[in-house]
């Protein structure tokens, strides 16, 4: 089966949920020029990205790659090789999909899991127990754990983006977008702390991984550029102070970083160490090295 008539029938799938292909990427977890490269031609879907796509579409692998119904082949060379990859635990009725499909619900699961042990301590088999569903299912939609790590990276990227456009749309006065910013940043809540939790392990993982380093640097590049374009727009409203908005992002998410790492690290509850005293300490630095003077 040609490349091109299988990218022809991903994209049947993409039209047919009436998102854009970047969110069908989100949806699938994998990077959005991976998804715009494969179909473009110029690079091949592999057999669990197209588990992904056919799980979040509602359709059989076998109708993306032209084989009979129920088989899942892996696309090498060109060609569909049935016998590569097949459905999980064929012998039973498969159950339905969780909200937003299957392969979204182990990457979340697997965010779980990390915040709470740590990721060298989560086993596939952890992950399938709390999807309620096979190991084998798991490595259908993610073979190996490398890949499982970085779609949980990737999904963790994603969701910190989608947290922050929804909190700032429609807020045009820099301060006090700046302070949003800062406040979706401190760990107050359990979900926040969870966050945090799977952001201080993959750090740790980045500096071992190639793949997550890299994914490391993009997530804090964007992350950098949108403080960075805050604080630029609050110079020109006379928010803040004529700053280098690129240094003052750099010094401003390193605090944040480093603040939210000694609130994690110590016990809840002791006075000067909780999200409170570090959302105070970051307000307290916008208001010392940014914020502009009030004239007189």
């Amino acid at each position: 089966m040609q490349q091109d008539e299988v990218a022809a029938r991903v994209r049947q799938v993409i039209d047919a949920t009436g998102v854009s292909a970047r969110e069908f990427a989100r949806r699938i977890v994998i990077d959005p020029s991976k998804l715009s490269r494969s179909l473009n031609g110029t690079r091949r879907f592999t057999a669990a990205e197209l588990a992904r796509i056919a799980d979040i579409g509602g359709v059989d692998v076998g109708r993306l790659i032209g084989t009979t119904a129920g088989a899942a082949g892996e696309v090498t060379g060109g060609a569909a090789t049935p016998s590569t990859v097949r459905s999980p635990s064929p012998s039973r009725s498969p159950s339905p999909s969780p909200e937003g499909g299957r392969p979204l619900q182990i990457v979340r699961e697997t965010v779980r899991l990390i915040a709470e042990r740590g990721f060298h301590a989560v086993r596939v088999a952890d992950i399938a127990a709390a999807c309620h569903t096979s190991t084998a299912a798991i490595h259908y939609h993610f073979p190996g754990r490398d890949e499982l790590l970085e779609a949980a990276v990737r999904w963790c990227m994603d969701e910190d983006t989608r947290r922050r456009a929804e909190a700032t749309a429609g807020t045009r006065h820099a301060g006090d977008e700046l302070r949003l910013l800062i406040e979706l940043q401190t760990p107050r809540t359990e979900q926040q702390r969870r966050q945090w939790c799977v952001w201080l392990d993959l750090w740790a993982e980045a500096a071992r991984s190639t793949t997550v380093g890299r994914l490391h640097v993009e997530y804090y590049r964007q992350w950098r550029g949108t403080v960075a374009d805050v604080i630029r727009r609050g110079v020109g409203q006379g928010v803040f102070r004529p700053v280098d908005a690129d240094g003052a992002a750099l010094a401003l998410t390193a605090l944040i970083d480093g603040l939210a790492s000694q609130v994690l690290a110590t016990e809840p509850g002791l006075p000067g160490t909780g999200a409170p005293a570090m959302h105070d300490a970051l307000i307290a630095h916008v208001d010392a090295c940014l914020t502009a003077p009030v004239s007189g």
